[in-house]
């Protein structure tokens, strides 16, 4: 049928534009909240105890929007908030950029409770979730929304353990965080102590926020350890190590890959020098072999972060919060293939391409995902540095330019 003016009558007409009204209804409806933004909660923290960390995380985010900030012509907003260092808060920040913000993903936060927190709200709304530090729900819980970035410490704790067992070492005392990763890292270096021989024959604890640690450290001397290490991080990392030096111990130190950061070096100054620990590759990228898979990432990491931030990156965590930028490009890139942003499609989109990553290059891993598993890295994320000179210098790299 042809409408023209005088071929609809009053009734037609209202008819007409009602049916009209109707097909405009469903279709807004129907991609109610699609948008040409990609929308990015970024939670950090910002304040509080482990802000150590969470200044450089929120400097290597700054230095991953530089590095791309659009998809295909979709700009990318990241709606950054700060948890404050607490867990219940970051789980708050997780409800707000869900259910106010409408956000596609969220990336964070600088500690391990934080990060479980957010992995419980995210899960049970279905919305993707980048961890930048160790997290992994219980098993009645659906984990397939989340994937973690750093290297899980049984990984990093083995090449630890190796080195250890290459220096004679065979008992080791620990002192670590009273949370989460303490007890995470407790668990990778005993397993992984007695795998190569060694044994670990003291368990302390102490709090992020608490400001002496004597009673820890001579109850671990007492035990007369060939050498200690920490379950620790960030700038509160280093206060056994300052005890230990007050104490005049002159065993070797070992540490973490949570340590490895500016602001650990200036905290722990002489007492820190000469720690061993495990990290990323990136931390040292302009040393590793020529052929090493992440070396010219890791070199472009460290261009476009100086750029973006006015100044050298020093620590490991800033090129976290990057990694997991490039591993979100990667997946976003897929997702768009079949659902637009703002809509659960895209969230879900999102979640199934961030679980089928494949040989994805960042600075601290080579990055591969499944449904199966949260970590996607394997020992190519992995070598051995020393603190000299408040410098860190590689001590071991195994090379695998085909995995």
């Amino acid at each position: 049928m042809e409408y023209t003016k005088n071929s609809i009558s009053s009734g037609g007409l209202s008819g007409f534009l009602v049916a009209v009204f109707l097909f405009i209804g469903a279709f807004s409806s129907a991609g109610a909240y699609a948008s040409d933004v990609i929308k990015v909660g970024f939670i950090d923290s910002l304040t509080g105890p482990i802000s150590s960390l969470g200044v450089p995380y929120d400097k290597g985010m700054k230095a991953a929007l530089a590095y791309k900030s659009s998809i295909d012509g979709h700009e990318i907003e990241v709606i950054k908030l700060d948890d404050e260092s607490s867990p219940s808060k970051a789980a708050r920040n997780a409800r707000k950029l869900i259910n106010e913000d409408k956000v596609d993903i969220i990336i964070g936060t600088s500690g391990s409770p934080g990060s479980l927190a957010i992995a419980a709200v995210a899960s049970k709304a279905k919305t993707p979730f980048i961890s930048l530090a160790q997290a992994s729900l219980p098993a009645d819980q659906d984990w397939t929304w989340m994937v973690n970035i750093p290297q899980p410490a049984s990984l990093m704790f083995d090449v630890l353990a190796k080195h250890m067992k290459n220096e004679g070492v065979k008992s080791i005392g620990y002192i670590g965080f009273s949370d989460s990763w303490g007890d995470s890292a407790y668990k990778a270096i005993s397993e992984n102590a007695k795998k190569y021989g060694m044994s670990v024959i003291s368990d302390e604890r102490y709090a992020r926020s608490d400001t002496s640690v004597t009673g820890q450290v001579l109850k671990t001397l007492a035990k007369h350890p060939d050498a200690v290490m920490t379950g620790t991080s960030g700038t509160p990392g280093a206060l056994p190590y300052l005890e230990l030096a007050k104490r005049g111990y002159q065993g070797q130190i070992y540490g973490a890959h949570s340590l490895i950061s500016s602001g650990f070096i200036r905290v722990g100054g002489d007492a820190v020098e000469g720690l061993v620990a495990p990290t990323g590759p990136v931390t040292v990228a302009d040393q590793l072999p020529k052929g090493y898979p992440t070396r010219a990432m890791g070199i472009k990491f460290h261009e476009v972060y100086e750029q973006a931030n006015g100044e050298p990156a020093a620590d490991a965590f800033s090129s976290y919060a990057f990694d997991a930028w490039i591993v979100f490009l990667d997946a976003a890139q897929r997702a768009l293939e079949t659902a637009e942003p703002g809509t659960a499609d895209f969230r879900l989109a999102l979640r199934n391409a961030l679980n089928s990553t494949r040989e994805v290059v960042g600075v601290h891993a080579v990055y591969n995902f499944t449904p199966n598993t949260i970590y996607g890295v394997d020992d190519r994320a992995a070598v051995v540095v020393k603190l000299e000179n408040e410098h860190w210098k590689l001590l071991e790299a195994d090379v695998k330019i085909n995995n």
